[in-house]
């Protein structure tokens, strides 16, 4: 007796095919069940937020008026680590190497200066396997002075620039707006000596005790302190704030140059691709809630008690943040050798 005569029930195609179906279904609708369930109960802990730079920053400042805000449509606190050094790359290789991947890790960095990084030298991770989903703001680099500096306009720093070496005090080498003090020193003639001062904080330091001539950041840190420093050039197509910027000129129209606008603040949470793919949703949770936390009256109030400018903020998705990092990684290619110190 073979296999088939011992076991005379068998299934017609019919049968089988009905079977199949129905099988499919139900596995479908227990992986739906179980999506589900992970998303509702997502986050079971508080979540981390690694950033790349030093407490008491521009991203610092940000994250901390988000989270307060975006903690109570989440039901789950924050807690935040630093991580400078190496103009970012430490805090992005400590995230990729040791967070989780279920939503619950998140990184918050400045895309700008992060992704001219990489484009000095590769990271030790596949920039694929992370994303950036949501930019918070756009805030143009500028050159600024303190109140106290013989300097009054970008004129004066060039021409004094001809004459003599000038300390340009920036926060990383690989970032918006140092790229544009290279620049424009290239076009005009005039020795700007970039000097990377290791975040905001110290940058603003130099600039305000005179051992840096000049100081280039991004524009509302800068705004924030406009009793201490006078901005003398934007690094845009246009000056978005004249009123609080003591009508500074704008790059390409004062030097009649070509630059592409130079957005040196674009702060932005990011995670790991693989939280997106395994944990859907968790991550159209963190979506949802954050959309909702920067729509939040409460949440403007909180930003502006930093005293940075309310005009720069607004949700971008993970496709404007996507545009963002392919614009400026162009824009650091081109002028590589700038930022490498080889030309």
């Amino acid at each position: 007796m073979d296999f088939d005569d011992k076991f005379e029930t068998k299934l017609s195609r019919r049968d089988f095919l009905s079977s199949s179906i129905a099988i499919a279904g139900a596995a479908a609708a227990s992986s739906f069940t179980l999506s589900s369930a992970f998303a509702a109960s997502f986050p079971d802990r508080d979540l981390s937020v690694y950033i790349p730079t030093r407490a008491g920053g521009g991203a610092d400042r940000l994250n901390r008026a988000v989270t307060g805000i975006w903690k109570k449509y989440l039901g789950a606190n924050f807690k935040s680590s630093f991580y400078p050094g190496a103009s970012g790359r430490v805090g992005y290789e400590k995230y990729m190497g040791i967070a989780k991947d279920d939503g619950h890790e998140l990184l918050f960095g400045n895309m700008g200066p992060e992704v001219l990084n990489w484009v000095v030298k590769k990271p030790t991770f596949d920039l694929n396997a992370f994303k950036y989903f949501a930019q918070l703001d756009a805030d143009p680099g500028v050159i600024f002075v303190s109140r106290k500096s013989k300097f009054k306009t970008i004129d004066d720093i060039i021409a004094e620039g001809k004459k003599r070496r000038l300390n340009v005090g920036v926060s990383r080498l690989a970032h918006p707006a140092t790229l544009g003090v290279l620049a424009l020193a290239r076009h005009t003639g005039a020795n700007l000596n970039v000097i990377p001062l290791s975040g905001g904080k110290n940058t603003y330091a130099g600039a305000a005790t005179g051992e840096m001539d000049l100081a280039a950041l991004p524009s509302g840190g800068v705004i924030s302190r406009s009793k201490s420093f006078k901005i003398l050039l934007m690094m845009s197509h246009s000056n978005p704030l004249p009123g609080r910027t003591d009508n500074a000129p704008v790059l390409n129209d004062h030097f009649k140059m070509n630059m592409p606008s130079l957005v040196a603040g674009a702060r932005a949470y990011g995670v790991k691709a693989s939280a997106i793919t395994r944990y859907p949703g968790n991550f159209k949770k963190l979506e949802t809630t954050l959309k909702q936390t920067i729509a939040d009256p409460a949440f403007k109030k909180a930003y502006l008690k930093t005293k940075n400018p309310w005009e720069y903020v607004g949700y971008r998705g993970a496709d404007e943040a996507a545009a963002y990092v392919k614009g400026i990684t162009e824009i650091g290619k081109e002028f590589k050798a700038l930022l490498t110190g080889k030309k």
